[in-house]
């Protein structure tokens, strides 16, 4: 029995929906659609019994039906046969709306001169630098005095150093390869697997370079043929153009969320020169290095003071971190 071949069907294209809803929760019941403004569920008439019901959140009906009908969405789109990858057959990943809303955001004036290019492109270029965590130390070795430092502790723009969780330096030097751990002051972190803050970069600040980071971690730095510093970098990688990218290469598993090296696809925007990079991205320099200062002094009159249980961790040292870009 032959089947029909539906109007929208083509060789050389592959329909991908990337609905975010199909109408059930995580626990199989009706998920119901949910008003913001009010915190209330919206309520439609079911046209059978007339009466009111919750609406359903199903945005994979929504594009089937709008597939069957010749129209499209936003969640809906057709991509070259030739651009699928079997190995990667997971829908979001060939949602191209982040990196569309990117290329329009590179036309804004405030980009007039910007370049594009990928995280991997800057890497090759000596652009960037990129290295992962040490390693992930066992329960029982963590009674010492060196910070471990987990997922979890990668917060708000922060490396947030638990005194709790710490290993004896003997440990630290195995993960470290070395006496030192091979981080520098600003480097930027980011989760790689397991948490939800996936593509939030938090600074390492002045102080806290001896730590030993879990694997599952990017560390990010401007490479030797930079013409931006960290700050810069932070205020590029925080762009909403840049962050909503992570969406297209984060795959969920079985229990936990990670990125692979898709993260090297990311787009970020080039400055023409260093001194546009300072202009742009001096409130985050500002920000950044007053912190720095101010826990550099507290942890100065605490280690004289004496009297008080107050962990300031890493705030030892002020650093100089000027970008020394002018041109």
């Amino acid at each position: 029995m032959s089947i029909r071949k539906p109007s929208w069907f083509s060789s050389d294209t592959i329909m991908v929906s990337t609905a975010p809803t199909c109408g059930l929760t995580k626990g199989g019941r009706l998920l119901p659609i949910v008003n913001p403004a009010t915190g209330k569920r919206v309520q439609e008439i079911d046209p059978e019994t007339g009466a009111a019901v919750d609406a359903i959140d199903d945005k994979l009906k929504e594009d089937a039906i709008a597939l069957s009908k010749g129209q499209q969405t936003d969640t809906l789109s057709f991509i070259p046969a030739a651009d699928i990858d079997l190995r990667c057959a997971v829908p979001v990943y060939y949602d191209h709306r982040y990196r569309d809303q990117f290329n329009e955001a590179m036309k804004l004036p405030q980009f007039e001169g910007f370049e594009a290019a990928s995280i991997g492109a800057l890497i090759s270029r000596g652009t960037l630098t990129v290295r992962g965590g040490h390693g992930s130390p066992s329960q029982d070795e963590r009674i010492g005095d060196v910070p471990y430092i987990k997922v979890s502790d990668l917060r708000a723009g922060l490396v947030n150093i638990n005194p709790t969780n710490r290993i004896p330096l003997s440990v630290a030097k195995k993960f470290w390869g070395g006496p030192e751990s091979g981080l520098k002051a600003f480097d930027l972190l980011c989760p790689e697997r397991t948490s939800k803050n996936i593509g939030d970069f938090c600074i390492l600040l002045p102080g806290q370079e001896r730590v030993v980071t879990t694997k599952e971690v990017i560390v990010l730095r401007p490479g030797p043929r930079a013409n931006f510093d960290p700050f810069y970098l932070l205020w590029a990688l925080s762009l909403k153009v840049v962050r909503d990218q992570w969406r297209r290469i984060i795959f969920m598993q079985t229990n936990r969320e990670d990125v692979g090296k898709r993260y090297l696809e990311i787009l970020l925007p080039v400055p023409p020169t260093g001194k546009r990079a300072n202009e742009v991205s001096q409130p985050f320099r500002t920000y950044y290095q007053t912190l720095a200062a101010a826990r550099s002094s507290l942890s100065d009159y605490l280690n004289q003071d004496k009297q008080h249980h107050f962990f300031v961790s890493g705030a030892e040292e002020l650093v100089a971190a000027d970008s020394g870009f002018d041109e």
